[in-house]
């Protein structure tokens, strides 16, 4: 596949040990995998020029294969998605547009996507990334990640816990848009303390004082991180008026 340097290239990093939920891309819904609903997400957004599914697993590869997308393997050693996606970039140009969407999240809109690279294509921060408002209920879940802002809309820090911050706090939604050159860059930095307290990888370019620019969305947009995520969300697939409403603890 030939891709051009200018090009925005959506890279969905897809394991199958997942920790909570193993065989998750392939889990069956509407006689879908979980993968190609998510690919079929990405497909909508109006700037992406090409998807590619960055695997360990055969499976995964053949169920991306056969419904039509493109897949590229990686080793299975990695320890996190950044570090398999900077793998599936390595043969693009350092100036092309990556877009890391999460592999769990087949509610992700495509305008968003679209959001986040139209800021990207700004060259204005190392990063971006996007937020959107923090429902009250979620703000001590752990499995939702929280985000401050500054004045020019560049992150000051992510949080598991609760941000004692009221009105000021949002929920991150983890898509994350970066040049390759500098996704090649962030995997080689060391980890630091933030983000293994925290165990979340961004703050590792915060610490290292790379700027992270948060562009503000209204989203829907939630991670089946586990069985009961999935569950919820077969639940609201069957509700007729799904499009208008939300499971709880979902902002609007």
């Amino acid at each position: 596949m030939f891709i051009k340097p200018e090009a925005a290239v959506a890279i969905i990093p897809a394991r199958y040990d997942s920790t909570r939920f193993p065989g998750k891309p392939l889990v069956q819904i509407d006689g879908k995998p979980l993968i190609e609903h998510v690919y079929r997400r990405v497909e909508q957004a109006r700037n992406v020029d090409h998807i590619l599914v960055a695997t360990d697993d055969e499976r995964i590869r053949h169920a991306v294969e056969r419904f039509g997308g493109s897949a590229v393997m990686t080793r299975n050693d990695h320890s996190s998605g950044t570090d398999r996606l900077a793998e599936a970039a390595n043969d693009l140009d350092p100036d092309t547009l990556v877009v890391n969407v999460q592999g769990d999240e087949p509610m992700i809109e495509p305008g968003v996507i679209d959001r986040a690279i139209t800021a990207a294509r700004l060259k204005d921060a190392d990063i971006v990334t996007l937020m959107t408002p923090l429902d009250p209920s979620e703000a001590d879940d752990p499995n939702r990640v929280k985000v401050v802002a500054d004045r020019n809309g560049n992150a000051l820090y992510f949080s598991r816990s609760k941000i004692p911050s009221k009105g000021t706090t949002f929920l991150h939604i983890g898509l994350y848009a970066y040049r390759v050159r500098f996704l090649k860059l962030f995997t080689k930095l060391d980890p630091t303390p933030l983000e293994q307290a925290e165990r979340l990888e961004q703050l590792r370019a915060l610490e290292h004082g790379f700027r992270i620019r948060v562009v503000e969305v209204e989203s829907a947009s939630w991670g089946i991180d586990t069985p009961q995520d999935l569950e919820r969300y077969m639940q609201l697939r069957r509700k007729p008026e799904a499009s208008s409403q939300k499971p709880e603890g979902v902002v609007p």
